[in-house]
């Protein structure tokens, strides 16, 4: 009997370990909604997310909002004992031709973290 439950506790462990790093398991859709409303300050429903790419711990997307607007954004995942964990997102907004922001000059794109870092004015 103690051998048996040795054994299922070493698999659960292992297993816990394999998919603690898979931001396909940790992020799930909602999750990402939720996050990019909260990060962008918009109502749920009010953008459309496309593109996801799972890279690791990494999840990196893009949002259209209903006003236009285009971001490309990502948010980090993952999966322990105490449960499923997702980051705030994290958004830079695109120029008009759909790329991000290059870092210089006055852009449109500009987010609180580049201009304290003097990239944009």
């Amino acid at each position: 009997m103690r051998k048996s439950y040795i054994t299922r506790a070493a698999a659960v462990v292992l297993l816990t370990g394999l998919v603690a790093g898979c931001a396909s398991v940790a992020v799930n859709n909602d999750a990402i909604e939720k996050n990019t409303a909260s990060a962008l300050g918009l109502e749920k429903g009010s953008f459309t997310i496309s593109n996801r790419e799972d890279d690791g711990i990494k999840t990196s997307y893009l949002v259209k909002t209903n006003a236009g607007k285009k971001y490309t954004c990502y948010v980090t995942g993952t999966v322990s004992v105490v449960g499923r964990v997702v980051s705030d997102a994290i958004c830079t907004e695109m120029n008009k031709s759909g790329n991000q922001p290059s870092g210089s000059g006055t852009s449109t794109a500009c987010n609180a973290l580049l201009k304290a870092a003097g990239k944009c004015n």
